[in-house]
Parts: C-alpha cells; sequence; structure tokens
C-alpha cells in the first residue's frame, strides 16, 4: 500500500479561470501552472517557466516540470471538498480498526495550518481536524451495538524537544519549566511516549473543546512572510477503542493529523535573533524528514535513519509500518516562490513511492478476559455445588434479605450487558431474588 500524495495550490495572487470540467489554467507573471484531474490517472500539475532574457542568449534552464498525485486541488477549493476527497476514507478505515495519519507539508504561507486545522473567522472555514472529529462522533453514535471510548492527545515539538499541548500547567508556567515528553522505544521496536495526556472525550464538543485547548497553547510568531507562523510541528492523535458487547476482542487505532511547522530561507526572508534559531529547528527536522523519506524510497536499504530526530522517531510508524498515511502537500505559487514550490513537488512524490503495510489493529483485552474466565469459575463452582450439597431449609435472616435486595438493584441498574447476579448454590436465596424481581416488574 502506497502512502497517498495530495497537492493543494493556496495564496495564488491571480485568480483561475476554468476552461474544462478537468482543468484550470492559472496564468502568473512567472509562468502557467495547468491543473488536471481525470478519475482513472489522478492529478497533475504542470509547471511552465518563461527563460528570463537577462541571463543571456544561451540559457539551459528547465522551462517544464509536470508532476503527478492522486489528486491536485486548485485555491477555488473548499474545506469540505478537501475532507471528503482525503480525510473521510483515512477516518472511515480508523473506524474500522486501522492507523491512520494525514500531515500537511510546504513552505511557510503556504496554507497548511487553515488546511489541517482552518480558519478562526468563518465556521465553512473548518479544517480536517474538527470535520474529522464531528464525522466520528456521528458514525459513533450511529453504531449503538458497538462500545466505543474515544481519547484524545494533542503534542507540540518546539526546537526539538516535546511537549504536551494539553498539560493543565500551559498557561501558568513559561514552556521551558514544563515536563519534556519523552519518546522511547521498546523491546518489540515500538514507539513509547511518556509525559503526554491522554484526555477521555464522550462527546463531539468534549473533542473540539481539547482541540480549541491545545490551539491556544501553540507556539506562533510574526515573520516577514506570515503574521501568525507556526513555529512548531503538532500532532493531534485521536485514539479508538471499540468492541462488541460481550466480546473480550478489541479494536484498537489511532488517526494522527499533523501540522508540520514551514520551512524558512533566512536569506529570503531575513529572519534573525530568536525567530532565525527556531527557523534552524525546523528546517533540521524536515531535513531529516526528508532524509527518512529518501531511505524508505529506495529499493534494500537496510538502515532507516528514524532516531535522528524526535518528528521521525514519532512519525516511524505512518511513515514506514503499519498505517495508511496520506500527505498533503501545500504550494504557494506568488512571485519568488517558485523554486520552493517545485521542490515540495519533488518532496511529494518520493513520499507516493513509499510502501506501508497497514495491518487490522485487534487484540483480546487481558481484563475482560480474566474477569470473564472468572465469572465462568464461580458460575460451575455453584453449579456443582447445588448438585452435591445438602439445600438448607431455615429461613433468611433480615441482613441477608438487605444484602440481596441492594444485589438485585445493583443488578438491574448496571450498564453493562455482561453484569451477572451471583447468589451461589443456596436455593433460598435465589428464589427470594426471584420474588424481588416479580415485586419490582408488576
Amino acid at each position: 500500500m502506497s502512502i497517498t500524495a495530495e497537492a493543494r495550490l493556496l495564496q495564488i495572487s491571480a485568480a483561475s479561470n476554468p476552461s474544462s470540467k478537468w482543468e484550470r489554467v492559472i496564468k502568473l507573471e512567472q509562468g502557467v501552472y495547468s491543473v488536471k484531474n481525470k478519475e482513472k490517472t489522478g492529478g497533475s500539475l504542470d509547471i511552465r517557466v518563461p527563460k528570463d532574457q537577462a541571463e543571456g542568449f544561451v540559457n539551459n534552464k528547465r522551462e517544464r516540470y509536470k508532476f503527478r498525485f492522486c489528486k491536485v486541488f486548485d485555491q477555488e477549493t473548499t474545506q469540505e471538498e478537501i475532507f471528503e476527497n482525503i480525510a473521510l476514507p483515512v477516518a472511515d478505515s480508523v473506524l474500522d480498526g486501522y492507523n491512520g495519519t494525514i500531515f500537511a507539508y510546504g513552505q511557510t504561507d503556504s496554507g497548511k495550518t487553515f488546511t489541517i486545522s482552518g480558519g478562526p473567522e468563518r465556521y465553512i472555514d473548518r479544517g480536517i481536524i474538527p470535520r474529522t472529529l464531528s464525522y466520528l462522533f456521528q458514525r459513533l453514535d450511529q453504531e449503538s451495538n458497538m462500545i466505543y471510548s474515544t481519547h484524545i492527545s494533542y503534542m507540540e515539538i518546539y526546537n526539538e524537544t516535546a511537549y504536551d499541548l494539553l498539560d493543565s500547567r500551559n498557561e501558568e508556567s513559561r514552556l521551558e519549566d514544563l515536563p519534556k515528553v519523552v519518546i522511547t522505544e521498546d523491546a518489540e521496536q515500538n514507539v513509547q511516549i511518556r509525559n503526554l495526556s491522554c484526555h477521555q472525550a464522550a462527546t463531539e464538543e468534549e473533542a473540539l473543546n481539547l482541540f480549541f485547548l491545545g490551539d491556544t497553547n501553540r507556539v506562533i510568531a510574526e515573520t516577514p512572510v506570515n503574521h501568525a507562523s507556526t513555529r512548531s510541528h503538532c500532532i493531534f492523535t485521536i485514539h479508538l477503542c471499540r468492541r462488541e458487547p460481550g466480546s473480550a476482542t478489541l479494536r484498537r487505532s489511532k488517526l494522527h493529523l499533523v501540522d508540520l511547522a514551514g520551512s524558512d530561507r533566512a536569506s529570503k526572508t531575513g529572519l534573525s535573533g530568536h525567530l532565525l534559531t527556531e527557523a534552524k529547528y525546523i528546517n533540521v527536522s524536515l531535513l531529516y524528514l526528508e532524509q527518512v523519506i529518501i531511505a524508505l524510497s529506495e529499493m534494500n536499504r537496510t538502515h532507516i535513519p528514524y532516531r535522528n530526530s524526535l518528528l521521525t522517531f514519532l512519525l516511524k510508524d505512518s511513515l514506514g509500518g503499519n498505517c495508511m498515511t496520506t500527505m498533503i502537500a501545500t504550494l504557494s505559487l506568488d512571485k519568488g516562490n517558485i523554486d520552493e514550490s517545485i521542490s515540495t513537488c519533488r518532496y511529494a512524490q518520493r513520499v507516493a513511492v513509499i510502501k506501508n503495510e497497514a495491518v487490522l489493529n485487534e487484540e483480546l483485552d487481558p481484563v475482560l478476559l480474566i474477569a470473564r474466565l472468572k465469572r465462568e469459575n464461580q458460575l460451575l463452582k455453584e453449579q456443582l455445588a447445588m448438585v452435591t450439597e445438602e439445600q438448607r431449609d431455615d429461613k433468611l435472616t433480615m441482613e441477608e434479605s438487605q444484602k440481596l435486595e441492594e444485589l438485585v438493584k445493583a443488578f438491574l441498574y448496571d450498564p453493562d450487558p455482561d453484569v451477572v447476579l451471583s447468589l451461589g448454590p443456596d436455593m433460598r436465596k435465589i428464589q427470594h431474588c426471584f420474588s424481588l424481581l416479580k415485586v419490582t416488574y408488576d
């Protein structure tokens, strides 16, 4: 299974003119960008860059670049279309028990955060995260025959240090004073995360509140190209666990929604001081991410450098393991950004070559299994006692009657369909409980 790569064109200075149902041609000062989407072959982005006459008559600079993706979205595409084409298939697979990841990659001010999180002003500008939460809880409400639990975690990687965005101390403490999230590996080479809180969300409203809380704690800053640039990589994770009533088989799945920080070229943006330090950390982590992707795309590669950065270590399973992964490459085709746009397209095409093996995450819950075996053992003991032991004829005491009444009430009002009313082999208690049930339902 290949990682899916999609491209989204944002921040284009000139309006596009639809020439047909499947094609848009966008004419700008520095060239012509044409977008084609076909149902069978996917989408293509054609970039034509006219030669600069100032560079002389002899100029061998390449004039045309053509890239193919699963789909290409232009600036006219709505957030709803993005969700339905990109996030909806991944969300469905997560509900079925598979791991999923969606991450946005691109230069600063190309629209990554807008695509993943959405715009703050209009409801229709909601991004992939709030729309995915809404969809998942709608589906969970419809499947009333299943028992679900949903948990949310939200992590930020800033200057190569990971922090919990849902830590209650975020508003009261400086970022450097907060406990660091520690990422390690167990004996089976599975990634383990410590100091990252995981909050239960029983409703869509609770999940959205956690998302909004984490968003307010993100590190942002004003840069020469973006007045509210996100200066960190953020990973919003939805953990799902489902089982059928009475079954000890669990399906555990997780969905990573990743907003990567954009790269800044210091020579072009004029960054200095603290912003320059942030940009260096961002660029280094994106460089290591590119090295991992190149290594994964090469045949017969024995070592993948996941440990070079926290980001690649955390996304180890998503990039080359048990996960259905989709990459969104966001492009800013304004004047002067053509080199970065071409670089992003090449990056996305390398990602699309990676093969992942997603498997169903199904397991037996040891707690449920042990509880069931204990109940079965107790029932067998009681059945054996009823056959072999002599029954008592004396009446129940007042204390025993009151105890039985409490047991019956607890049994009737317990929502667990697997609850058992255990009375032992004493027929006096059994008959008394039948009498209580008869009075209750008369």
